[in-house]
Order: C-alpha cells, then sequence, then structure tokens
C-alpha cells in the first residue's frame, strides 16, 4: 500500500480506538519506495533534489512522526501498532522501549543479536540499525511505528542520510543473517513478540 492511504487508515483507526470503537490494532504494511521526514527532518540529509528522488521513482512525504528521514520499500516490513498506550503504562519513554524490546526479540529468534542504542531510538546489530522507530501520539493513542528490515535493498539508504545519523550504518535480517529472511519470515515472530511484550492475545 502506498504510504499516504496507509497513514489514513492509520489516522482512521486511531480516531476508533480512541473513541472506544476498535480493539488495538496492528497493521503490517509493504510501501512502494518512499522517502519519510519526520518531525527533526534536517534538509541536509537529503543527498538528492526532491525531483531527483522522484527520477529514481522515490515518492517524499512529510510526516508527523518522530525523527528525522527514512526509506521505505518493498520487502521491508513496516509494522504500525495504533495503541492506547494508557494500557500498557502510559508511559511514552517505556512504549519507545517496549517496541524496541519486541524487535530485539525477532532478531533473538533469527539467531540475531539486536540491541539498543543510549543516543538513537531503534533497534541496533552491532552498529549497523536493522529497525527504525518513529511514532506520533494523540490522546494517549499511538500510530506510526517501525520499519524493519527484511530482504529489502539496502542501497536506497545511501541516498539519504538515515535517520540523520552519520555514523552508523543500515543492515537487515537477511544480511545479518546470512540467508534469506521475507517479511512472511518476521511477520509471525512480530506477531509472538508483541504477545509477549505486551501481554496481549493478537487475532487476524
Amino acid at each position: 500500500m502506498g504510504y499516504l492511504p496507509a497513514w489514513e487508515v492509520q489516522r482512521h483507526i486511531q480516531a476508533e480506538v480512541q473513541a472506544g470503537l476498535c480493539d488495538d490494532t496492528i497493521l503490517f504494511v509493504e510501501h512502494p519506495a518512499v522517502l519519510t521526514l519526520g518531525a527533526s527532518f534536517r534538509e541536509e540529509n537529503l543527498l538528492l533534489t526532491r525531483e531527483q528522488y522522484i527520477a529514481r521513482a522515490i515518492e517524499v512525504h512529510r510526516t508527523d512522526r518522530g525523527g528525522d528521514v527514512t526509506f521505505h520499500g518493498l520487502n521491508q516490513l513496516v509494522i504500525y501498532p495504533i495503541f492506547d498506550i494508557r494500557r500498557y503504562g502510559k508511559d511514552l519513554h517505556k512504549w519507545l522501549r517496549d517496541l524496541e524490546e519486541a524487535i530485539i526479540r525477532v532478531c533473538s529468534s533469527f539467531g540475531l543479536t539486536g540491541e539498543r542504542s543510549d543516543v538513537n531510538t531503534g533497534v541496533w546489530i552491532a552498529d549497523k540499525k536493522v529497525a527504525a522507530i518513529g511514532i506520533k501520539v494523540s490522546k494517549w493513542v499511538s500510530i506510526h511505528g517501525i520499519a524493519l528490515n527484511c530482504n529489502n535493498d539496502l542501497s536506497p539508504f545511501n541516498l539519504i542520510v538515515p535517520c540523520g545519523i552519520r555514523t552508523h550504518g543500515v543492515t537487515s535480517l537477511s544480511a545479518e543473517a546470512g540467508c534469506n529472511i521475507s517479511i512472511d519470515d518476521a511477520k509471525p515472530r512480530v506477531i509472538e513478540a508483541f504477545e509477549n511484550v505486551f501481554g496481549l492475545s493478537i487475532h487476524r
């Protein structure tokens, strides 16, 4: 699904969760090539002009999530947990750490060691980011979420300064495991990790 239509779906579900009309919901999405610019975006972190990105069939969109610029593309699993975080501690810092914990457990399920950074939000394997995290909370209901690199082409990240971080690179589950790990491989591991971290029973 395109980025903007998916964002609209998130906002619709967010409004229903806020109104008590909908359970907490996780969306799994695969986006065509797009750069999203977060609330902390700095122009120098785009290494090409917008016209040059468009010529490469990469869309560019401003968004209201936290963070700087990141890339979404095919074979990357984008996870949008639309949760009322009052049910999970009513603490934004804890919410972000719990999202990281879920992805750390996904990494572990593939025999990989995912880690937090003391400085930057997200999940890292050694000094490379495997999952970017950026959220927006309104009336205690969170949207946006996690971009987990599975077996996606990482070369588009060379066209930006990912998340505004110049000192570290980007990786994927497949690159680190030395074998192909698809989004379909990752989805059940993500569901299990969310169930365990947040004490949920998730139904499709």
